[in-house]
């Protein structure tokens, strides 16, 4: 009889023979103690031992629990406030925790499965800055298994520089801002592919959901969702000759609020009653209505809630809508679809 456990300092799951008292982990070279009753309630162990003590968390209280392995959810939502800088968002802690309820309610994400970073947090290690970010999403993939739904969520300001590896057809990287980019530097779309979207193995599936601006691919996925003439969805591949932008065997997918060339905006500049960002806003509020539609439905929701949003702030402030329409020289911001694989966006029900 083979049995499995996870290894007690990458998470990578080991395959050990019956009669074995250790067994050396492939991916980090560890050598493991084979444990009497492997299964489990051994492997949640082990993943929570290697949680405290991977990149930096050195204490299991600075880190959620981890829930059965069946089926495992994990999910890391980041809200970017900026708070006392000339950035500054208004929306981003009201995103995350609607967010937060979101997953809870309508898809049973436990509680103690939800790593929230925001500025609003007291705790120094649960504040969205890069340090905390990195350290989050390396938490989110670690000891991922078939069957596992992540989610990882930002709401903040998105940027773009100069592309350094030459994978970037339009010569720039996308990046995520964390609270002290103007000192750390941001995230960059490279990273976040290396770290939440290549480690995901066959069976698992990562969602993500970036409201930012210049997030079109953010996470550097292969696959982009444009509307074709006939009005139906068709993928685009734009996945750099040079280099790999996949998983290794499971499934990505990310909505985020624009193209890689466009800004967002706030609810806030939308002038609508909540202070959630507009793009989270939308997804929300769609997954609400439909919570089992379709990909191409729930693309198709997002982008008419997000013209219903701007069409009733151009009502009530023209000169703000006067003034968007000469910054973004007359081409609106819409809500943008991309996966590590083709699928069809009218028959695939979206699942977290």
């Amino acid at each position: 009889m083979t049995i499995f456990q996870r290894c007690n300092v990458c998470g990578e799951n080991l395959q050990v023979p019956a009669e074995a008292h250790s067994v050396k982990c492939n991916s980090c070279l560890t050598t493991n103690l084979v444990h009497a009753n492997s299964g489990v309630q051994t492997e949640r162990s082990i993943v929570q031992t290697a949680a405290g003590n991977y990149h930096g968390y050195h204490t299991m209280n600075r880190l959620p629990t981890s829930p059965s392995f069946n089926g495992r959810k994990r999910a890391v939502l980041c809200g970017v406030s900026y708070k006392f800088t000339r950035n500054e968002l208004k929306d981003s802690a009201d995103g995350v925790n609607c967010m937060r309820v979101l997953l809870r309610n309508k898809f049973g994400f436990p509680d103690d499965c939800i790593l929230v970073l925001s500025e609003d947090e007291k705790n120094p290690d649960r504040t969205p800055t890069k340090q905390n970010i990195r350290n989050a999403m390396r938490w989110l993939v670690l000891g991922c298994l078939p069957g596992d739904s992540l989610v990882f969520h930002f709401l903040g300001h998105g940027s773009q520089q100069i592309d350094c590896s030459g994978d970037e057809a339009d010569g720039y990287d996308e990046a995520l801002c964390p609270m002290d980019y103007e000192t750390q530097g941001n995230i960059i779309d490279d990273e976040i592919n290396e770290t939440i979207v290549r480690p995901l193995p066959r069976g698992a599936k990562l969602h993500a959901i970036i409201d930012a601006s210049h997030s079109g691919t953010a996470l550097d996925l292969p696959f982009v969702c444009r509307m074709g003439r006939t009005g139906s969805y068709q993928w685009v591949n734009q996945s750099p000759a040079c280099s790999y932008k996949g998983t290794s065997g499971g499934m990505a997918v990310s909505f985020s609020s624009c193209n890689d060339n466009q800004t967002s905006m706030g609810a806030s500049a939308y002038q609508v009653k909540n202070t959630t960002g507009a793009m989270t806003c939308c997804f929300i509020e769609a997954l609400e209505r439909e919570p089992k539609a379709t990909y191409g439905r729930l693309l198709n929701a997002m982008r008419t809630a997000s013209k219903e949003m701007k069409a009733g702030a151009q009502t009530r402030n023209p000169i703000y809508a006067l003034v968007r329409k000469v910054l973004t020289s007359g081409v609106t911001a819409e809500p943008q679809l991309c996966a590590s694989e083709k699928f069809d966006t009218q028959k695939l029900v979206l699942v977290l």
